[in-house]
C-alpha cells in the first residue's frame, strides 16, 4: 500500500490598520513572504498575488472599514504550490456581494476589481464570518519549495 505524503502547509497571518497605506504594506508583506516560500519576486505567481492581494485589500478598506478595526490578511501555501489568500474585514451590516457583472458599466471608474480577481484567481468566493466577512483566492504557483 502507497504512503501518502504529508502535505506541509506554510501560512503567514498579519492584521493592518484599515488605511491606503495599510493595503499597500499587506501587498508588499505578501510578495516578500511568497519570496521566501520559493515564489521569486517578479513571477508570473508572484505578480497575480500581489494583484489580488491589492485588490482584496483595497475593498476590505473601502467597503469593509470599521472605524478602529483592522482588516487581516492570511496566505497559506501547500507542498504542491497551490496558494490561498484571504481578506477579512469587520463590516459585519454589509450583505455578501452580488457576482460581480460581466462588464462593468462603462462610466464608472470602479467595479471591475472582482472581475479581475475572478479572471486571475483559480477559485475564489465570499464567506460570511460572526464578524464581517472574508474574501478569498486561490491560486496554483510555480513555488521552488524553499522556505
Amino acid at each position: 500500500m502507497p504512503t501518502q505524503q504529508p502535505v506541509t502547509v506554510r501560512v503567514f497571518q498579519q492584521c493592518f490598520s484599515s488605511t491606503r497605506k495599510a493595503a499597500r504594506l499587506a501587498r508588499l508583506l505578501a510578495v516578500h513572504q511568497l519570496h521566501e516560500w520559493g515564489v521569486p519576486y517578479g513571477s508570473d505567481s508572484s505578480d497575480i498575488a500581489a494583484l489580488i492581494v491589492a485588490e482584496l485589500a483595497a475593498n476590505a478598506i473601502t467597503h469593509g472599514r470599521v472605524p478602529g478595526r483592522d482588516f487581516e490578511l492570511r496566505l497559506a501555501i501547500d507542498a504542491l504550490g497551490l496558494l490561498r489568500i484571504e481578506v477579512t474585514d469587520a463590516r459585519t451590516e454589509r450583505r455578501l456581494p452580488p457576482p460581480p457583472p460581466l462588464t462593468p458599466p462603462t462610466d464608472l471608474e470602479t467595479g471591475r476589481g472582482l472581475l479581475l480577481v475572478e479572471a486571475l484567481a483559480e477559485t475564489w468566493g465570499v464567506t460570511e464570518r460572526q464578524v464581517g466577512k472574508k474574501v478569498w483566492a486561490t491560486l496554483r504557483t510555480a513555488a521552488t519549495g524553499a522556505g
